[in-house]
C-alpha cells in the first residue's frame, strides 16, 4: 500500500511531501543493500517506490556524503565547512550540558560564529569566500531540531546565576536538615570535573616541545573524574574517572585489574560521565561505601546525596537504587545556583587541582633527580595513565577535611565552624612554584592558578577538533577490536533481520515519540554508535563475496566447471613439516 494521498481544493490528489534527511536515505541504501525490497521499503518508509528508487540511483553519492545530522539535501550552498562548525558545535554543547549549564540561543551562536571563523583561519583560500555565515534564527532553529539539543535559554544569558533562587534554596535546604534530623557526617555532594591530566603550565619548554611534535597532543588528553564527599570532610568516597579507552596500554603490559584501582575505572569515546555509568557508581561504590562508614560511626543508617541538573544525573535516581540502599535520598540544586552553593565548586575542585600539580611535579622532581631521564625523556616516553591515577589518588587523599567541610558555608552554614583559610591556597601555589623551579621550569603563581583555571574554561576550536578525532579514533578502534574477538561470527542473515526489525523500532519511535528532538537524538546515537558496526560487517562481508565471485569468474570455463565439479577432499589433521595440502 502506497503512502496516503490529500485531496486539493481543486479535487486533485496531493501527496504528502515528506523531507528525507541525507541519513534516512543512507538507513535505506543499507536495507537495501541487506536485502530488502524497494516494494517492502516503500511501505515501511511511506514513500513512493520511484522515491525509493531515486534514493538508490543516487547512492554512492549518498553514502559518500559527511554532512550534519538532519540535513536533507545535497547542495553546494551548503559548504563542507558548515558542516565541520555543527558537528564541533554539539560537542561542545554536550560538553556543556554535562556539567548542568543552561545555554541560551545567543550563546549557542556566538560560539558557531567563533567556531566557523576559527575554521576559515585555518583554511585560507578554500570556497567559503561566496559564503557567508551569520548564525542566524533560522539555522539556529535548523540546527537545533537536526540535532536535537535541549536546555536552551531563548533569550538572556543560559549559564547566569540565580542568586535570590539560591538564597531560597538555602533557606529550605536548612529547614530540611533540621527536620530530618541529618547530622553532616551523612550529607554528601558529588559533582564531575574535567581535567587535562598532561598539561603544563603554558610557558613550559615541554609545552613548547608539545607542539613541535606531529601527531602528539598530550596536554590535549582529558578525562572526567566524579568526587564526592560529606559536609563534616572526614570521608572521601571513592571517585570515578571516565577516560576515553577501556584498557590502556600500560594497563595490559602490567596486568593491572581496573577493580583495584582507586578509581573506578569506566571508559567511552567522549570521556565522559554518563547516566549509566553514574548509577553503576552509586550502587557500586557510594551506597557501599556509604553505609559501611555510617555503621563504624554509629550513625543512623540514612544520608543525602545533593547533586546538580547534569544531564548524567537522572532525576528518579531514588526509584532505580535496589532495595538494600533506600536509606539514601537525593536531593537536586535549582538550576544556575551551581556557581553560588554546590561544595564541590567552592574550592574543592581547585584545591583537588592543585594538590594534582603539586603530586605532578613532585613525581617529576624525584623521576629527574633519581633516574638518568630528563624531564623530555620521561614526560614524552613514561609518563602514563597510570602515573596519571596514583597521582588522582595521592591528590585526593591530600585534600584536608578542613577544605571539604568549609566548602558548605555557603549552603549550610550551620554545620561550618568559624575557621581563617585564607592563605591556605596560597601555600600550595607556592609549593609548586618552588617543585618547579626546582625541576628547571619558568613559572610562577600566575602560572599556576591559570593552569588550573584552564582545566574549566570554555574548549577552544582545536580542543574541540582534538576531541572529535579522539572519538573517532576510539570508535574505530572498538570496532576493529570487536571483530577481532570473534564477534563477527554472527550469520549474516541474523544481521540482515535485526537491521529491519531495527528499522521498525526506528520507524515507530520517530512517529509515536511525544519528543521529537529526543527522540531523533537517541535514535541517531544508537544508529552511529551500535547499529553502524553490524552494517559494516555486512558491508565486509558483501565485499568478500564480490571479490571470490570475481575472482572464479576469471577462471577459464574448463577449470572452472571442473573446480565446482569436485567434490572436496577433507585434508588430513596432521601432515609433516615442510608438505603442503596439495601434496597429500
Amino acid at each position: 500500500m502506497g503512502p496516503k494521498k490529500n485531496k486539493s481544493e481543486s479535487g486533485q490528489v496531493k501527496r504528502k511531501t515528506v523531507r528525507t534527511t541525507i541519513e534516512l536515505k543512507k538507513e535505506i541504501i543499507a536495507k537495501h543493500e541487506n536485502g530488502v525490497r524497494v516494494s517492502d521499503l516503500a511501505v515501511q518508509y511511506s514513500m513512493a517506490k520511484s522515491t525509493i528508487s531515486t534514493i538508490l540511483k543516487n547512492k554512492e553519492t549518498i553514502k559518500r556524503a559527511n554532512v550534519a545530522k538532519g540535513v536533507t539535501t545535497l547542495t553546494k550552498q551548503r559548504p563542507q565547512i558548515l558542516e565541520e562548525v555543527e558537528k564541533l558545535l554539539l560537542i561542545f554543547i554536550n560538553e556543556k550540558q554535562l556539567r548542568g549549564d543552561s545555554i541560551s540561543e545567543t550563546f549557542i551562536c556566538e560560539k558557531a560564529l567563533e567556531i566557523y571563523d576559527d575554521l576559515v583561519k585555518k583554511t585560507p583560500g578554500t570556497s567559503t569566500s561566496a559564503f557567508v555565515f551569520k548564525a542566524s534564527r533560522g539555522w539556529f532553529e535548523n540546527f537545533k531540531n537536526r540535532s536535537g539539543i535541549h536546555n536552551v535559554v531563548r533569550h538572556g544569558e543560559g549559564a547566569s546565576s540565580d542568586k535570590e533562587g539560591a538564597e531560597k534554596f538555602v533557606a529550605e535546604f536548612s529547614k530540611l536538615m533540621m527536620e530530618e534530623g541529618y547530622a553532616p557526617q551523612q550529607v554528601f555532594n558529588a559533582d564531575e570535573t574535567g581535567l587535562f591530566w598532561k598539561k603544563m603550565p603554558k610557558r613550559t619548554y615541554i609545552t613548547k616541545e608539545e607542539k613541535a611534535l606531529p601527531g602528539h597532543k598530550p596536554m590535549k588528553d582529558r578525562l572526567t573524574l566524579l568526587l564526592c564527599g560529606n559536609a563534616s570532610g572526614d570521608f572521601k568516597v571513592k571517585p570515578l574517572l571516565v577516560y576515553h579507552s577501556d584498557n590502556p596500554r600500560v594497563f595490559k603490559r602490567n596486568n593491572i585489574m581496573k577493580s583495584k584501582l582507586p578509581v573506578m575505572w569506566r571508559a567511552n569515546s567522549k570521556a565522559w560521565v554518563t547516566r549509566q555509568f553514574f548509577v553503576e557508581w552509586v550502587h557500586e561504590v557510594f551506597a557501599p561505601s556509604v553505609k559501611e562508614y555510617l555503621q563504624e560511626k554509629n550513625l543512623p543508617i540514612k544520608c543525602l546525596l545533593l547533586l546538580d541538573n547534569a544531564p548524567a544525573h537522572p532525576p528518579g535516581l531514588e526509584e532505580d537504587l535496589v532495595e538494600e540502599f533506600d536509606f539514601i535520598r537525593v536531593k537536586y540544586l535549582p538550576p544556575n545556583t551551581t556557581p553560588l552553593l554546590q561544595p564541590m565548586d567552592q574550592q574543592v575542585i581547585s584545591n583537588f587541582k592543585k594538590l594534582y600539580t603539586k603530586s605532578l611535579f613532585r613525581k617529576c622532581f624525584e623521576v629527574t633527580n633519581d633516574t638518568r631521564l630528563t624531564l623530555k625523556e620521561f614526560w614524552k616516553n613514561h609518563f602514563h595513565i597510570l602515573n596519571c591515577v596514583h597521582l588522582i589518588d595521592n591528590a585526593w587523599n591530600q585534600v584536608t577535611y578542613r577544605t571539604m567541610n568549609s566548602a558548605w558555608r555557603k549552603l549550610w552554614p550551620d554545620c561550618v565552624p568559624e575557621r581563617d583559610f585564607e592563605g591556605f591556597n596560597e601555600e600550595i601555589v607556592d609549593d609548586i612554584v618552588s617543585i618547579g623551579q626546582s625541576i628547571g621550569l619558568e613559572v610562577d603563581n600566575e602560572d599556576i592558578e591559570e593552569l588550573v583555571e584552564d582545566h574549566s574554561t570554555e574548549l577552544t576550536t582545536e580542543e574541540l577538533e582534538h576531541l572529535q578525532n579522539e572519538q573517532q579514533r576510539i570508535l574505530a578502534e572498538d570496532m576493529s577490536s570487536g571483530e577481532e574477538e570473534g564477534k563477527e561470527d554472527i550469520p549474516s542473515s541474523v544481521i540482515k533481520e535485526i537491521c529491519a526489525k531495527w528499522g521498525d523500532v526506528q520507524a515507530f519511535v520517530e512517529k509515536s515519540h511525544p519528543d521529537t528532538m529526543v527522540a531523533n537524538r537517541a535514535v541517531h546515537l544508537f544508529n552511529e554508535n551500535v547499529m553502524s558496526h553490524f552494517r559494516k560487517i555486512l558491508q565486509k562481508r558483501q565485499k568478500q563475496q564480490t571479490m571470490d565471485k570475481f575472482l572464479i569468474k576469471d577462471l577459464p570455463a574448463q577449470k572452472r566447471q571442473k573446480r565446482e565439479a569436485t567434490p572436496e577432499v577433507p585434508l588430513p589433521d596432521v601432515f609433516m613439516e615442510g608438505d603442503s595440502p596439495s601434496r597429500q
